[in-house]
């Protein structure tokens, strides 16, 4: 394991354990293994270290967002069960290294005092893979979104994940948040998305209208006028 690796993975359980305000740069280098000056050499504060741990959950939940798609959109799974287990992934990715913390609520404040450009640049990220997503499960399974468009969509499905967010502070009990938030996607997609029309065969097209046939007693009618 190369030395950053594993300064990230000790300053991860110092922050899990002492949560960030009562943590220092001494915990995370006795945690490491290594004196405080050869933690210094990768990071220069606690702060840039946080960072680094921060910046690294989100790589990571990133790519188990990509991993979660893929697998559930080869077994088969509609847009609604592709976009849950893609976003449940994420989260699970963000949670499961400070699951049990008692400073789960601390960390998740802290991570957007301290690494407001790192979230907003990853968030960005997400709504592009939901995006992406929505634009080939639609043309894929021949869906058609109405009123509006895969990237209103996918802010939308985002909108929901932070309305969720709200009734569960720090995602907890993670359980009942990705619960209701499921419902909550499952309720936008139903909403927004109904199968593409079938388009006209050429045969369809092509075929003049049939004039309607005047019956006999409409014509009998005619004659004896």
């Amino acid at each position: 394991m190369k030395p950053r690796d594993r300064i990230l993975d000790a300053a991860m359980l110092v922050f899990r354990r002492q949560g960030f305000r009562r943590s220092s740069i001494e915990q995370a280098a006795e945690a490491a293994g290594l004196t405080r000056q050869a933690l210094y050499h990768h990071f220069k504060s606690k702060e840039e270290l946080f960072r680094a741990v921060i910046e690294r959950l989100h790589e990571n939940a990133l790519a188990a967002e990509i991993a979660g798609r893929e697998a559930t959109e080869k077994a088969g799974g509609g847009l609604a069960d592709i976009l849950i287990a893609e976003i449940t992934a994420r989260i699970g990715q963000l949670i499961a290294p400070l699951e049990g913390s008692p400073h789960i609520e601390e960390l998740f404040s802290e991570h957007l005092l301290q690494a407001r450009d790192i979230y907003q640049k990853y968030a960005a990220h997400y709504a592009a893979q939901l995006t992406s997503t929505i634009e080939r499960v639609c043309r894929k399974q021949r869906l058609a979104i109405k009123g509006m468009t895969a990237s209103d969509l996918a802010r939308c499905v985002e909108m929901a994940f932070n309305g969720t967010k709200s009734a569960y502070p720090a995602m907890q009990p993670a359980d009942a948040f990705l619960r209701d938030f499921g419902i909550m996607v499952r309720t936008l997609v139903a909403g927004a998305v109904s199968p593409s029309p079938k388009p006209r065969s050429r045969e369809t097209a092509r075929k003049p209208a049939t004039k309607p046939v005047a019956s006999k007693t409409a014509r009998k009618s005619g004659d004896r006028r």
